[in-house]
């Protein structure tokens, strides 16, 4: 049997790529079908971290809109959101130059994410990221999500030997500790607490500093 590849898993979102614009569109979109006022970036910024549902379930709080009306709101956030997820959607500074370092170096890449699978393979597929990524997990492919460690798991499985888990957020730092995998934090993403609040390995805010810390591993 051959050995197995040496794997890195990316979560999505404030990571890899920034989402946050046409998330923040599509909310809109869902509150203003409410009769609310709008919310700005800033706030679903905030709201973002364990997928649609939760996104729309703290709009709703955060707007005071009946409980009742959550499931309809669900439903309209994946429609608007599914219409248009790559829009407004950038891939941050350096990490295509990264990825395909990593790729040449003959590391096993893949994803986890607390977006749900949908949108996930669309925006890959829109702004040319599939290519990098044999395996993808996200939101609803398990019946856990993150920090629950099973998805990274289980996406380190498809792929290869452990290395390192790639995020930048709370939810991200939990679910590596849980899964007992180092942890790279990418500092300009979505995270709401310090960095020195987060449990990490490295922190970094330039791709080419993960790069050097993977050669290190």
């Amino acid at each position: 049997m051959s050995e197995r590849k040496r794997a890195i898993v990316f979560d999505l979102d404030g990571t890899l790529i920034h989402s946050a614009p046409d998330l923040h569109v599509a909310l809109n979109r869902v509150l203003q079908g409410e009769g609310v006022a709008p919310v700005d970036l800033a706030d679903t910024m905030r709201f973002m971290g364990h997928g649609l549902p939760t996104l729309a379930r703290q709009a709703q709080e955060f707007r005071q809109i009946a409980s009742a009306r959550l499931p309809a709101m669900v439903e309209a956030m994946f429609a608007h959101y599914l219409a248009s997820p790559s829009a407004l959607t950038r891939v941050y500074p350096g990490v295509i130059e990264a990825l395909n370092h990593l790729r040449d170096q003959g590391y096993a890449l893949g994803i986890c994410t607390n977006k749900a699978l949908a949108p996930t393979l669309e925006i890959l597929r829109a702004l040319d990221l599939a290519q990098y990524f044999p395996a993808v997990i996200g939101g609803d492919s398990l019946p856990q999500k993150k920090p629950d460690p099973s998805p990274l798991l289980a996406t380190f499985e498809a792929l290869g030997s452990p290395l390192a888990y790639v995020g930048d957020s709370e939810v991200d730092a939990e679910t590596a500790a849980a899964a007992g995998i180092p942890f790279a934090l990418y500092t300009e993403g979505y995270r709401k607490s310090p960095v020195e609040a987060l449990p990490h390995t490295l922190a970094f805010a330039d791709y080419r500093r993960l790069i050097d810390w993977i050669e290190t591993l």
